[in-house]
């Protein structure tokens, strides 16, 4: 993650082209992760309002993710065996991601879940 977090403050994913070609120009909709690069890019420079503009879901999933670390690494020096979702966890997070995927390619809602700007 650290990697990541530096390979963006180096490489600016607001210019086109800068991370490659995304999937959503191809396919004519914002995925899940539409916007992401441009999301975490704006977290590390501490702009909330920029990144859920960009990803709500970076948003609300970068303090679970980190949370998930630091519970491995408790997990890890405590001797016990580090936490996995259950199946209903599992089935429950793609529900999510799947309802986010539909919902922000509804026109409607598209100005608040959406991606600020598809490149």
């Amino acid at each position: 993650m650290a990697a990541g977090a530096v390979a963006l403050l180096v490489r600016d994913p607001h210019v086109a082209g800068s991370w490659g070609v995304c999937p959503s120009l191809l396919l004519g909709f914002a995925c899940p992760g539409c916007g992401g690069l441009r999301g975490a890019s704006e977290l590390l420079h501490g702009d909330v309002a920029s990144a859920w503009a960009y990803n709500p879901l970076v948003v609300v999933g970068a303090p679970l993710v980190l949370a998930l670390i630091v519970r491995w690494f408790v997990d890890a020096a405590r001797g016990r065996e580090p936490w996995s979702p259950g199946a209903v966890t599992v089935s429950v997070t793609v529900g999510l991601l799947l309802a986010f995927a539909v919902l922000r390619n509804v026109p409607a809602l598209a100005p608040y879940l959406g991606p600020l700007a598809v490149p």
